[in-house]
């Protein structure tokens, strides 16, 4: 196993754990809370998981495709397949209502808010669970062989 290699799986597995755990774990309990404390706690996410989230996706997305070009299996080509999908969700569904998100006054959540994050939490439990299986996949075809 080459640094790229090593590389390929701890990013893969970091970022497919926490935007995993994220979805499961995380986001379920924020719905619970009242309107303008879902804000207050999305707004905070974003100067967390939107400063390191965007270079750690990206990261394994084209790590992900190096490891599939240099070792064309399967597993790999899928995991690259999941990785990029993933990476596409989130630029397309995700990003946007960040930025929306982000530009909320932290004192009022506006009429619709709360729609807008329901619409959040689809793109994210997409792109996690395909985080989640581009690590797999990327575990499989690196550490078990084509």
């Amino acid at each position: 196993m080459d640094i790229i290699e090593i590389a390929t799986v701890i990013i893969t597995g970091a970022v497919g754990s926490a935007e995993f755990g994220s979805a499961t774990m995380v986001h379920p309990v924020i719905r619970k809370l009242s309107v303008e404390e879902q804000l207050v706690f999305e707004k905070g996410l974003l100067t967390t998981f939107g400063r390191v989230m965007p270079i750690g996706m990206t990261a394994a997305a084209v790590l992900g495709i190096i490891v599939a070009i240099a070792n064309p299996s399967g597993w790999l080509i899928a995991a690259a397949i999941s990785l990029g999908v993933a990476l596409a969700v989130t630029i397309i569904g995700n990003v946007p209502i960040n930025l929306r998100t982000g530009r909320i006054p932290e004192a009022s959540a506006p009429e619709g808010f709360i729609a807008m994050r329901r619409r959040w939490d689809a793109f994210q439990i997409v792109r996690a669970t395909l985080q989640l299986v581009g690590f797999v996949l990327v575990t499989i075809g690196i550490i078990g062989g084509s």
